[in-house]
């Protein structure tokens, strides 16, 4: 309960500051270094906790690359849904809710989501769970700065997602349309599954 918690809190922030800077419709490169920011400091955060994964892809690679059970999945997945979905509500409250969904094209969607969720979650697990990175202090920022890197790089093709907890709470918010959740579901958990297997492939003392 206490690991759910954290993995609430983590996800809340992370997806409202996503609404935060998606609704207020800030310029530039403000929400890009707003998103990874809260990431990487809600990961220094509950990293001690939970693991602060705050993703359900994340998640889903923990558990292929066997640091986290079914058992502890489930609850996971319902903490970071549920606090994508209330800091939508808070979002909304704040702001309103978006008009013009960011409508992503089907095949290059897919493919930058799958691309930069590979990204994240093989940056996951290899600076937060490696035998040979154990103990060190630049994982947030690590994991933070890729979220980053990606909005950067891909924002403009997909939204920027790399996220299923975030895809829904943006779905909520109506910056993201419902008709295309498949793309971000599917290519994300198959990134993460991806990632999970490269993974245990270059650090087979890992195993």
């Amino acid at each position: 309960m206490r690991k759910a918690v954290v993995e609430f809190i983590g996800t809340f922030f992370l997806v409202f500051t996503v609404g935060c800077t998606g609704l207020a419709a800030a310029p530039g490169v403000i929400p890009a270094l707003a998103i990874g920011s809260a990431l990487m400091v809600m990961i220094y955060a509950g990293g001690h906790l939970s693991g602060a994964h705050y993703n359900p892809a994340v998640s889903l690679g923990l558990l292929l690359r066997g640091r986290l059970t079914v058992d502890e999945l489930v609850p996971y997945w319902i903490a970071q849904l549920a606090g994508g979905a209330v800091a939508a509500a808070a979002a909304i409250y704040l702001h309103g809710a978006g008009t013009t969904p960011f409508v992503a094209q089907p095949g290059p969607g897919f493919v930058v989501e799958f691309l930069f969720t590979f990204a994240l979650v093989y940056v996951v697990l290899n600076v937060a769970t490696a035998k040979g990175t154990s103990g060190n202090s630049y994982f947030g920022l690590a994991i933070g700065f890729t979220v980053l890197t990606g909005a950067f790089a891909v924002g403009n093709v997909s939204g920027g997602a790399f996220n299923p907890a975030v895809a829904v709470g943006a779905m909520i918010m109506g910056l993201l349309p419902w008709h295309m959740i498949w793309l971000y579901i599917v290519s994300e958990l198959l990134a993460a599954a991806a990632a999970a297997f490269v993974f245990l492939f270059v650090n087979p003392a890992d195993r």
